[in-house]
């Protein structure tokens, strides 16, 4: 039987390098292709070693523009999880990345929210042990 694996999902950002410059440069996630494929197009993916990736799609007309931020309606979009929250807290704090609000405690761990600069929000989450 085969397996298969989310690997990539698309994320409509307002331009390719201010995209590459927020998640490679302050989040610290690998930039794993940028290829140009003609037109203005590039397919950059960036990610984490052994985890999801991210396809930063450049919007390419009005409709796409006005989701950029707004993807999953204003909802927290994505979960990044840490074995230290302190310690990636302090770095992103570090280099600039907005939180919105303080570190707190839940049943299930650590979490603070913060926002990518084009609107897009993101979950920083130690988990708990649940054994």
């Amino acid at each position: 039987m085969s397996a298969e694996t989310l690997a990539t999902v698309t994320l409509v950002v307002p331009d390719y390098d201010a995209g590459t410059e927020f998640y490679v440069g302050k989040l610290g996630f690998e930039l794993i292709e940028d290829v140009a494929l003609g037109d203005g197009k590039r397919w950059v993916v960036v990610g984490l070693a052994g985890g999801a990736r991210l396809l930063l799609a450049k919007a390419a007309n009005d409709a796409q523009a006005a989701a950029i931020g707004n993807q999953t309606g204003g909802r927290v979009s994505f979960f990044l999880e840490t074995d230290n929250f302190a310690e990636t807290h302090a770095r992103f704090m570090a280099a600039g990345v907005e939180f919105l609000e303080e570190p707190r405690h839940e049943v299930y761990g650590i979490v603070a929210v913060f926002s990518d600069p084009f609107g897009n929000r993101w979950d920083l989450l130690e988990r708990k042990e649940t054994r």
